[in-house]
């Protein structure tokens, strides 16, 4: 055990080294507190890191000692670079913080945004108790500044990527420092693959399982308390878009989410409900269009119509952007590659 408290005969996730143990070393500079953050969150964050990255991890001093083949030990440096800016520029770093700069590297974007790693480290929001909100990826970076700099903002990519929540969180945030009088949260009724005939209560109970996910994101931006006080009082209103026809929201925060299952006429009734200093966030994932067949979907419709147009935005999330379990990014891109394989077949 050295002085500093790390021991330098193991590997961070505690498998003895074996020599000769591998084809290259190489010294990374590291510093105690990224060595630490990686030690204090337990076996599984530093098992994750030394298997995503094919090495082993070693402390010495201010240093970080990276046994592997030439080509991961290269790629270990670069990552454990980012993850070093990270933590200097105040960020926590998890297993999505992990797994996004390993991405990052494999698709050479690493430092991908203006600001860099600083970008991932900036509180956005704070919930009620006390959890600092950040964006987790580039590609939520530049959807979030699109939502700060535009009066409307297409959110648009797979599930997993916090297109939902990000809006919310604006959202939220927006209506505590009064910049608007109320938040509209609004999702199409369209079934996935069951009927809506078959559940029980009225039509807003029906779709009351439709517009959780929305509950779900205003309780962790609010607190469940304040929540339901602000829909009580107006200020708060989540509702079907059906039920938005011949109205105009002035000084709100609009938000529809899973706009991949409204129709061309029905983007277009939302869109054309905003009133004076109104602001309007369209989420959707264009894989997972719940429409009946041969019904062309609103927000593919968009894209074509509305691009070009001043003060519209239009930001696309990727797989790299998935904030959920590990997994999630990797079943979409087996969907995609499956996807691909069938439209090739079909040419």
């Amino acid at each position: 055990m050295t002085k500093n408290g790390f021991d330098n005969t193991h590997s961070l996730s505690a498998r003895p080294l074996r020599e000769p143990a591998a084809e290259a070393t190489r010294a990374v500079p590291a510093g105690h507190k990224l060595q630490e953050q990686l030690l204090e969150r337990g076996e599984t964050l530093l098992k994750l890191l030394e298997e995503g990255l094919s090495v082993r991890l070693v402390p010495r001093g201010e240093e970080l000692l990276v046994f592997g083949q030439a080509g991961e030990v290269e790629r270990a440096a670069a990552v454990l670079k980012q993850l070093l800016d990270l933590v200097a520029a105040g960020g926590e770093l998890d297993q999505v913080a992990l797994n996004y700069q390993m991405a990052l590297y494999d698709q050479r974007l690493a430092g991908g945004a203006p600001g860099g790693v600083a970008e991932l480290s900036r509180t956005i929001y704070v919930t009620p108790k006390g959890r600092e909100i950040r964006a987790k990826s580039y590609g939520q970076h530049a959807y979030l500044t699109a939502i700060d700099n535009h009066d409307i903002t297409f959110g648009i990519g797979p599930a997993g990527t916090g297109k939902t929540y990000l809006a919310v969180i604006k959202a939220a945030d927006a209506l505590k420092k009064r910049r608007v009088k109320k938040l509209v949260l609004v999702r199409p009724a369209v079934e996935a693959g069951e009927k809506l005939g078959f559940l029980p209560g009225d039509m807003q109970e029906k779709v009351n399982p439709y517009l959780r996910p929305i509950y779900d994101a205003l309780d962790d931006a609010l607190g469940a308390e304040t929540s339901a006080k602000y829909m009580e009082r107006g200020l708060i209103e989540v509702v079907p878009l059906a039920y938005m026809r011949g109205r105009t929201l002035d000084a709100s925060f609009i938000i529809l989410d899973e706009a991949q299952n409204t129709t061309p006429p029905q983007m277009k009734m939302f869109l054309t409900r905003m009133g004076q200093n109104s602001k309007a966030v369209v989420t959707g994932d264009i894989t997972q269009i719940d429409l009946p067949g041969g019904v062309y979907s609103g927000l593919k419709d968009a894209q074509r119509v509305l691009s070009g147009i001043n003060g519209i935005a239009f930001c696309y999330l990727t797989d790299l952007d998935v904030v959920r379990h590990p997994l999630v990014q990797k079943i979409i891109e087996a969907y995609a590659r499956q996807e691909a394989e069938h439209a090739k077949k079909e040419m």
